[in-house]
Protein backbone atom coordinates (compact mmCIF):
# COMPACT_ATOMS: atom_id res chain seq x y z
CA UNK A 1 0.00 0.00 0.00
CA UNK A 2 1.23 3.60 -0.51
CA UNK A 3 2.33 6.04 1.58
CA UNK A 4 0.20 9.32 1.36
CA UNK A 5 2.28 12.81 1.84
CA UNK A 6 0.65 13.20 5.36
CA UNK A 7 1.86 9.68 6.20
CA UNK A 8 5.69 10.61 4.68
CA UNK A 9 5.59 13.96 6.64
CA UNK A 10 4.58 12.02 10.09
CA UNK A 11 7.17 9.48 9.19
CA UNK A 12 9.62 12.09 8.40
CA UNK A 13 8.75 14.28 11.85
CA UNK A 14 8.49 11.66 14.34
CA UNK A 15 12.32 11.00 14.63
CA UNK A 16 13.03 14.68 14.80
CA UNK A 17 9.98 15.12 17.33
CA UNK A 18 11.68 12.18 19.48
CA UNK A 19 15.10 13.69 19.92
CA UNK A 20 13.88 17.38 20.61
CA UNK A 21 11.18 16.10 23.36
CA UNK A 22 13.87 13.86 24.89
CA UNK A 23 16.25 17.44 24.98
CA UNK A 24 13.21 19.04 26.59
CA UNK A 25 12.57 16.22 29.16
CA UNK A 26 15.57 16.99 31.64
CA UNK A 27 17.01 20.27 32.36
CA UNK A 28 20.62 20.30 30.58
CA UNK A 29 21.49 23.63 30.50
CA UNK A 30 22.32 25.95 27.36
CA UNK A 31 25.12 23.77 26.40
CA UNK A 32 23.77 20.74 26.89
CA UNK A 33 20.57 21.35 25.55
CA UNK A 34 22.94 22.37 22.32
CA UNK A 35 24.70 19.28 22.52
CA UNK A 36 21.74 17.57 22.79
CA UNK A 37 20.06 19.05 19.61
CA UNK A 38 23.37 18.41 17.81
CA UNK A 39 23.30 15.04 18.39
CA UNK A 40 19.30 14.67 17.34
CA UNK A 41 20.85 15.99 13.88
CA UNK A 42 23.47 13.50 13.71
CA UNK A 43 21.30 10.71 14.64
CA UNK A 44 18.29 11.42 12.07
CA UNK A 45 20.69 11.64 8.93
CA UNK A 46 22.74 8.47 10.69
CA UNK A 47 19.70 6.57 9.44
CA UNK A 48 20.88 6.80 6.11
CA UNK A 49 23.80 4.69 7.23
CA UNK A 50 22.88 2.59 9.67
CA UNK A 51 19.79 0.99 7.34
CA UNK A 52 21.25 1.60 3.77
CA UNK A 53 18.83 -1.34 2.40
CA UNK A 54 15.70 0.39 4.10
CA UNK A 55 13.77 1.55 1.04
CA UNK A 56 11.73 3.94 3.66
CA UNK A 57 13.73 5.52 5.30
CA UNK A 58 15.66 6.12 2.40
CA UNK A 59 12.42 8.05 1.24
CA UNK A 60 12.39 9.90 4.63
CA UNK A 61 15.85 11.03 4.38
CA UNK A 62 17.07 12.30 0.89
CA UNK A 63 20.97 11.81 0.48
CA UNK A 64 22.80 14.80 0.47
CA UNK A 65 25.39 13.25 -1.66
CA UNK A 66 23.35 12.79 -4.76
CA UNK A 67 21.53 16.37 -4.63
CA UNK A 68 22.19 18.48 -1.96
CA UNK A 69 20.04 21.16 -3.09
CA UNK A 70 17.31 19.02 -3.46
CA UNK A 71 17.67 16.76 0.15
CA UNK A 72 18.20 20.50 1.72
CA UNK A 73 14.78 21.23 0.03
CA UNK A 74 12.92 18.27 1.11
CA UNK A 75 14.17 18.45 5.14
CA UNK A 76 12.91 22.34 5.03
CA UNK A 77 9.85 21.20 3.49
CA UNK A 78 9.34 18.37 6.10
CA UNK A 79 10.27 21.02 9.08
CA UNK A 80 7.69 23.92 7.85
CA UNK A 81 5.18 21.02 7.64
CA UNK A 82 6.18 20.12 11.36
CA UNK A 83 6.48 23.65 12.78
CA UNK A 84 3.16 24.44 11.33
CA UNK A 85 1.77 21.19 12.85
CA UNK A 86 3.11 21.47 16.26
CA UNK A 87 2.19 25.56 16.36
CA UNK A 88 -1.55 24.75 15.11
CA UNK A 89 -1.88 22.15 18.09
CA UNK A 90 -0.51 24.64 20.88
CA UNK A 91 2.40 22.96 21.30
CA UNK A 92 4.71 25.07 23.72
CA UNK A 93 6.23 23.84 26.52
CA UNK A 94 7.55 20.45 26.87
CA UNK A 95 4.93 18.72 28.79
CA UNK A 96 2.91 19.46 25.81
CA UNK A 97 5.52 18.14 23.13
CA UNK A 98 6.52 14.85 25.18
CA UNK A 99 2.87 14.29 24.60
CA UNK A 100 2.51 15.21 21.12
CA UNK A 101 5.60 12.99 20.42
CA UNK A 102 4.34 9.97 22.07
CA UNK A 103 0.79 10.11 20.37
CA UNK A 104 2.79 11.05 16.58
CA UNK A 105 4.92 7.74 17.16
CA UNK A 106 1.59 5.84 18.06
CA UNK A 107 0.28 7.28 14.39
CA UNK A 108 3.42 6.29 12.94
CA UNK A 109 3.30 2.77 14.10
CA UNK A 110 -0.35 2.19 13.06
CA UNK A 111 1.11 3.69 9.67
CA UNK A 112 3.60 1.12 10.06
CA UNK A 113 1.88 -2.13 10.56
CA UNK A 114 -0.28 -0.72 7.84
CA UNK A 115 1.91 -0.46 5.16
CA UNK A 116 5.85 -1.06 5.56
CA UNK A 117 7.19 -4.50 5.49
CA UNK A 118 7.89 -6.22 8.63
CA UNK A 119 12.23 -5.36 8.20
CA UNK A 120 11.24 -1.48 7.39
CA UNK A 121 9.50 -1.41 10.22
CA UNK A 122 11.27 -2.94 12.55
CA UNK A 123 14.60 -0.69 11.38
CA UNK A 124 12.45 2.38 11.55
CA UNK A 125 11.60 1.86 15.18
CA UNK A 126 15.89 0.68 16.17
CA UNK A 127 16.37 3.95 14.52
CA UNK A 128 13.67 6.31 16.56
CA UNK A 129 14.82 4.58 19.23
CA UNK A 130 18.88 5.38 18.71
CA UNK A 131 17.97 8.77 18.37
CA UNK A 132 16.18 9.54 22.13
CA UNK A 133 19.02 6.93 23.45
CA UNK A 134 21.92 9.38 21.44
CA UNK A 135 20.38 12.66 22.29
CA UNK A 136 19.45 11.51 26.41
CA UNK A 137 23.70 10.24 25.95
CA UNK A 138 24.59 13.70 24.98
CA UNK A 139 24.64 15.78 27.94
CA UNK A 140 24.64 15.23 31.47
CA UNK A 141 21.96 16.36 34.02
CA UNK A 142 22.00 18.04 37.59
CA UNK A 143 26.04 18.54 37.30
CA UNK A 144 27.52 21.60 37.89
CA UNK A 145 29.42 23.42 35.23
CA UNK A 146 30.03 20.01 33.22
CA UNK A 147 30.77 17.78 36.48
CA UNK A 148 28.66 15.45 38.43
CA UNK A 149 25.34 14.41 37.16
CA UNK A 150 24.15 11.89 35.18
CA UNK A 151 24.21 10.86 31.72
CA UNK A 152 21.04 9.69 31.40
CA UNK A 153 18.21 11.08 33.76
CA UNK A 154 15.33 9.16 34.75
CA UNK A 155 12.48 11.97 33.34
CA UNK A 156 14.83 10.85 29.76
CA UNK A 157 14.33 7.07 30.72
CA UNK A 158 10.60 7.26 31.38
CA UNK A 159 10.56 9.08 27.81
CA UNK A 160 12.63 6.69 26.20
CA UNK A 161 10.01 3.48 28.18
CA UNK A 162 7.08 5.21 26.64
CA UNK A 163 8.46 5.89 23.40
CA UNK A 164 9.62 2.43 23.11
CA UNK A 165 6.06 1.54 23.89
CA UNK A 166 4.38 3.84 21.44
CA UNK A 167 6.29 2.57 18.65
CA UNK A 168 5.49 -1.13 19.85
CA UNK A 169 8.88 -1.69 19.72
CA UNK A 170 10.59 -4.95 21.58
CA UNK A 171 13.73 -3.52 21.63
CA UNK A 172 15.25 -3.21 24.72
CA UNK A 173 17.98 -0.44 25.71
Amino acid sequence: MAYTEDDLNLLSTVPQLIGSAVASAAGSGLFGTGKELFANANAILDGLKSYPGNALIKQLLPDPKEDRAAAVEKMRKTRDWAMARLKAKGIDNAEKLRAQTLEDARAAAAILAAKATASEAEEYRQWALSIAEKVAAAATEGGFLGFGGERVSPAEKSLIDDIRKALGSSAVA
